[in-house]
């Protein structure tokens, strides 16, 4: 009896209650900045291990992550999200689709084990053989914490979750730089992903209490199944288009060069990544709570986007501006093409944390069946840009997908808002002004850095560079747009985590 009290938490229904807004910026907030510790970790560790491994030892493990990447998707099933989601949810639930989760985990693990030589020979390097039998009991340990994530999500306990994460890859991180220190070449970056999934399922286990009984199929389990597959269908789907253009250019332009795109990706991914992992889940955690109330769910979901366009779009827009020196001072000059690819893919940034929050809604309204259907649409989209891109080279793939991204965002918004009566006009509304006034702002900071700021050393360049392109961007979005509630709300939040305090004189 005491253990099963000490996990209702997270079996309880899933409605709203008083201060949920409240609670879900507060979480928010906390998982952001552990967000962004744990990709201050990241980016360290890279930094690091450029400096003592070369491009060819990341192209050969960003060819096999490209091609395994696939399997925390798979592994999942979408019943995460299921779980997180569904109004209420028992323990045998939970407790079969955990079980589920450690078969699909278990038949992957033996697959890409069995794969690993074909893999070799398609790509020329034999190396790759051992990463995949390496790489292959990373399946089974995410299998075992799939479930304990999705409940802690349910609970809203993201700051478990946080530093769960933050943990693992500290730990992960250090190991893998201490290989590298040792002679290990490309098994320090393999090494990585193996120690933090391990000391993940640890972590959540222990964060977590909650132990999975007997699987017994009913039909909410079917029910739970059939909205995971929805889930999957599209994830799926994103991951391969998402992923086709460095098995691609792995293939046709060799390690080399898809080293320096990689790298670049890294960068790029862990800003873009900072805001849209930590906000899916909470987003969808918070707006489930709401998924009767289509009028209430509508508001917050146009508040919630739109904060996020205020602060995503001048990120992306300095590190578009600042993005070649970025690449020399942490990674070294022998990285200077990554520069210009780096800097596209900020550009790209700007529309590709909007798009990334069209499964708040898809999920939170239990409609992953329509969100497949625009993951279809989508992957046919980013392949013809990747078939298009691919002649003119890494730089060519980069342009395309970015083009790909600004023509797709709206649509994606305005498609997922439909069953609740999001219209173009709330998707422009949320994020017209903010789009706008970051692309401004990365060409007025782009002019002045040309003119005038060629001469300061790369260290000083930086800043300078990032505080005109924030300038500009305030200009824009606040002079012209009169755009300041996320400001007002930025700032009572620093108030309630005790960040500035205001002085009252007596």
């Amino acid at each position: 009896m005491q253990r099963n009290e000490r996990t209702d938490q997270y079996f309880a229904d899933n409605k709203p209650y008083s201060g949920l807004g409240r609670r879900s910026l507060h979480s928010g907030v906390a998982f952001i900045a552990a967000r962004g510790l744990n990709i201050f970790v990241q980016l360290a560790s890279t930094i690091v291990l450029a400096r003592l491994l070369g491009p060819h030892d990341f192209g050969l493990v960003a060819m096999m992550l490209a091609l395994i990447g696939f399997a925390p998707l798979f592994v999942d099933l979408g019943m995460s999200e299921a779980s997180a989601q569904r109004s209420s949810i028992s323990r045998a639930e939970v407790s079969t689709l955990f079980w589920l989760n450690v078969l699909i985990g278990v038949v992957l693990a033996v697959v890409l084990a069995a794969s690993g030589r074909w893999i070799a020979r398609a790509f020329g390097e034999p190396s790759l053989a051992g990463m995949a039998l390496a790489l292959s009991v990373t399946f089974l340990m995410m299998a075992l914490s799939t479930q304990h994530y999705a409940l802690m999500r349910r609970a809203m306990q993201f700051r478990r979750i946080a530093m769960i994460d933050i943990s693992a890859n500290i730990i992960g991180s250090a190991a893998s730089v201490g290989l590298a220190l040792s002679g290990w070449g490309y098994w320090a970056l393999i090494a990585k992903p193996i120690i933090t999934s391990a000391l993940t399922v640890v972590g959540a286990w222990t964060a977590c209490r909650w132990i999975p009984g007997r699987p017994r199929l009913t039909p909410m389990v079917k029910e739970l199944l059939r909205f995971g597959l929805g889930v999957t269908g599209f994830t799926m789907t994103d991951y391969f288009a998402r992923s086709a253009d460095r098995i691609a250019m792995g293939y046709f332009l060799g390690a080399g060069p898809l080293g320096y795109f990689q790298n670049a990706f890294t960068i790029y991914n862990n800003l873009l990544s900072i805001l849209s992992e930590p906000l899916h889940n909470i987003a969808v955690s918070g707006l489930s709570k709401l998924q009767h109330s289509a009028a209430e769910l509508k508001r917050s979901w146009e508040g919630a986007l739109s904060l996020l366009c205020y602060f995503s779009g001048p990120a992306f827009a300095a590190l578009a501006v600042s993005a070649h020196d970025i690449v020399i001072v942490l990674l070294g000059e022998k990285w200077s093409p990554a520069g210009p690819l780096l800097c596209i893919l900020a550009i790209r940034g700007i529309a590709d944390c909007i798009e990334r929050t069209l499964g708040w809604v898809h999920v939170a309204v239990g409609r992953p069946d329509r969100w497949m259907r625009w993951g279809i649409f989508s992957a046919i989209c980013q392949l013809v840009a990747l078939a298009a891109g691919l002649p003119f080279g890494v730089v060519g793939v980069t342009i395309a997908y970015t083009v790909t991204m600004f023509v797709l965002f709206v649509p994606a918004l305005v498609y997922a808002g439909r069953p609740v009566g999001i219209s173009i006009g709330d998707v422009l509304r949320a994020t017209a002004p903010q789009t706008i006034a970051a692309l401004v702002a990365v060409a007025v900071a782009f002019s002045i850095q040309e003119a005038f700021l060629l001469e300061l050393p790369r260290l000083l360049r930086i800043p300078v560079a990032s505080v005109i392109c924030v300038t500009a961007y305030l200009t824009v979005v606040v002079g012209v747009f009169r755009i300041t509630r996320p400001l007002q709300l930025a700032w009572s939040l620093l108030r309630d985590f005790g960040i500035v305090r205001l002085q009252v004189n007596s």
